[in-house]
C-alpha cells in the first residue's frame, strides 16, 4: 500500500501534463468548422514542407519557426509529407502550445491518386493508414487530405471518384478504430473547366460516408492590387454560396507583380465570403527557386557543392527563420485586422438545413462522372475508355509515377514541394487508464 501511495503523485502528474498541453479539438459541422467551445473557427494558415521528406521531426527548428509563426498569427499550418514512422511529439506539442493545428496530406510520391490512370489499392490504403494512426494521437490535427491537385486538367474527371473512394474508406477505417472523427477532404487544383462540378461531385451524396467533410481550393487568382469582383473570388463565391461542407483555400498567395500584397485576405475573412469559406492556407513557409517563402535561412547555394547536412536542393532549411521583406510584414499587417467571430455551434445547429446539394450532371465532352454511379472498390482502376464511375478490377499496385504537373499557372514552379518533391493508442484510452489506476489507488489508500 506504501508503494502504491507513491504511485499517486506520478499518477496525477501524468493526468496534469496531458491536460497542460491541451488543445481544443476541431470538428466540421455542416459547411463551418468549429472549436470543441462551440466557437467558430477560421484558418488563418501556411504551407510548411520546410524539408521535403518531413518538417515536423526537429522539435527545435519547429520551436524557433513557431515563434515566427505567431508573430504572424498563424493558427494552422499544412504539411504535405510526413514520415509516419518518425517522432512528431515534440513539434506537435510545440505547435499545441501555441494553439496552432495541423491538416496534413496522407499521400506520397508512389501512393498518390493518379490523374493518368486513377485507381485505389490496398498499398495505397495501408500507407494512408499509418499516417492517420500517427497524428490522431495528436488533439490539434484538424484534418487530412487524401489528395492534393490529382485532377489538373478538364478531361480529368475520371480520377474524381478515386478520390472520393479513398475519402470514404479513410473515414470507415476512422471510425471503425474509434478515432476522433478527424475531417478528412480533399486540395484541389483551380481549373475553371472542372468548376463547379467537382467541388459540387464530393460533397453531394445523400450517403454521409461517400462524401468528404471538407473541400478546398488551391487558387492563385487575385494578384497584385485587384479587386473582388476583378479577380474571379466573386465567381468562386458564387460557386460555393450554399456549400454543405467547409469550403477553404488550401493555397493563395499569388506572387505577380511582386510585391505580394496579401489584399485578398480581407475579401476571404470579410463580408463578401466569410459566411462561406473557413480561411486561407498561405503558400508558402521556405524561400525556394518558385520565390513564394515568407521566410529565409540564407542565400541560395549550389546543389553540387553543397555540403551542409541542413541544405536540400540547394536552400538551407535549418536555422534563424529571417522574414522576406515585405512579404512577411504585409501577411501580418493583413491578418492583424482580421479577426471574424463567425456563428456560435448551437445556434448554426438551429439554422442548419436538410436540404442536399445537386449533383453535376455528366456532360459530352465536359465532366464525365455519372454521380449515380457507384464508387470504385478497393483494388479497381479505371477501365481504359470508360466513363463514369465505371472502372474494372485488377487489383493494382500504386503506380510509382510521381504527380502530375500543376494547373495552376500563375503559380509557376510552387509545387516543387506541393506536388513533385522529394509517414498507438487514443490519448482518450491513455487518460481513461491513468484515471482508473488513480481509482483504484485511492480505493485501496
Amino acid at each position: 500500500m506504501f508503494s502504491l501511495a507513491l504511485a499517486v503523485p506520478f499518477l496525477l502528474a501524468g493526468l496534469q501534463a496531458t491536460a497542460v498541453s491541451a488543445i481544443p479539438s476541431i470538428s466540421a459541422v455542416g459547411s463551418k468548422f468549429f472549436y470543441e467551445n462551440g466557437t467558430q473557427f477560421f484558418i488563418k494558415g501556411i504551407a510548411y514542407q520546410l524539408t521535403p521528406s518531413d518538417p515536423l521531426v526537429d522539435t527545435a527548428q519547429c520551436k524557433r519557426d513557431i515563434a515566427r509563426m505567431a508573430e504572424l498569427g498563424t493558427n494552422a499550418i499544412r504539411v504535405y509529407h510526413v514520415d509516419p514512422n518518425a517522432d512528431h511529439k515534440g513539434c506537435m506539442t510545440a505547435l499545441a502550445d501555441a494553439g496552432i493545428h495541423l491538416f496534413v496530406d496522407l499521400d506520397t510520391f508512389t501512393t498518390q491518386i493518379e490523374q493518368t490512370e486513377p485507381h485505389w489499392n490496398e498499398t495505397q490504403f495501408d500507407r494512408f493508414k499509418e499516417v492517420l494512426d500517427e497524428f490522431q494521437k495528436y488533439k490539434n490535427t484538424a484534418g487530412v487530405f487524401v489528395g492534393n491537385e490529382v485532377l489538373t486538367t478538364a478531361d480529368g474527371s475520371a480520377a474524381a471518384p478515386y478520390v472520393l473512394a479513398a475519402a470514404r474508406d479513410v473515414k470507415a477505417y476512422r471510425d471503425q478504430k474509434g478515432y476522433r472523427e478527424i475531417p478528412v477532404g480533399y486540395s484541389a487544383a483551380d481549373i475553371a473547366d472542372l468548376r463547379p462540378m467537382l467541388q459540387n461531385y464530393m460533397a453531394c451524396s445523400s450517403n454521409a460516408s461517400e462524401r468528404l467533410d471538407f473541400y478546398s481550393l488551391n487558387a492563385y487568382e487575385w494578384c497584385g492590387e485587384s479587386t473582388y469582383t476583378g479577380s474571379g473570388y466573386s465567381e468562386l463565391q458564387k460557386n460555393a454560396t450554399d456549400y454543405p461542407i467547409p469550403i477553404f483555400f488550401s493555397e493563395t498567395g499569388c506572387m505577380t507583380p511582386k510585391p505580394r500584397l496579401f489584399e485578398d485576405q480581407s475579401a476571404i475573412f470579410g463580408e463578401h465570403m466569410v459566411d462561406t469559406w473557413s480561411g486561407s492556407m498561405i503558400y508558402e513557409w521556405i524561400e525556394e527557386t518558385n520565390d513564394y517563402g515568407l521566410i529565409s535561412y540564407g542565400a541560395s547555394v549550389d546543389p553540387a557543392t553543397a555540403t551542409g547536412t541542413n541544405i536540400e536542393d540547394g536552400f538551407t532549411r535549418q536555422g534563424t527563420p529571417t522574414p522576406v521583406s515585405p512579404d512577411f510584414n504585409n501577411l501580418k499587417s493583413q491578418w492583424a485586422t482580421l479577426h471574424p467571430t463567425g456563428v456560435a455551434l448551437s445556434a448554426y445547429k438551429k439554422s442548419l438545413s436538410s436540404a442536399s446539394l445537386k449533383c453535376p450532371e455528366s456532360t459530352s465532352g465536359g465532366w464525365a462522372i455519372d454521380a449515380s454511379s457507384p464508387l470504385p472498390t478497393l483494388g479497381q482502376t479505371h477501365g481504359k475508355g470508360s466513363s463514369g464511375a465505371t472502372a474494372t478490377s485488377k487489383n493494382s499496385e500504386a503506380s510509382s509515377t510521381e504527380s502530375s504537373a500543376t494547373a495552376s499557372s500563375t503559380k509557376g514552379s510552387a509545387n516543387a514541394i506541393a506536388a513533385s518533391s522529394p509517414v498507438t493508442e487514443r490519448l482518450l484510452a491513455g487518460s481513461l487508464v491513468l484515471s482508473g489506476l488513480v481509482g483504484v489507488v485511492a480505493f485501496w489508500l
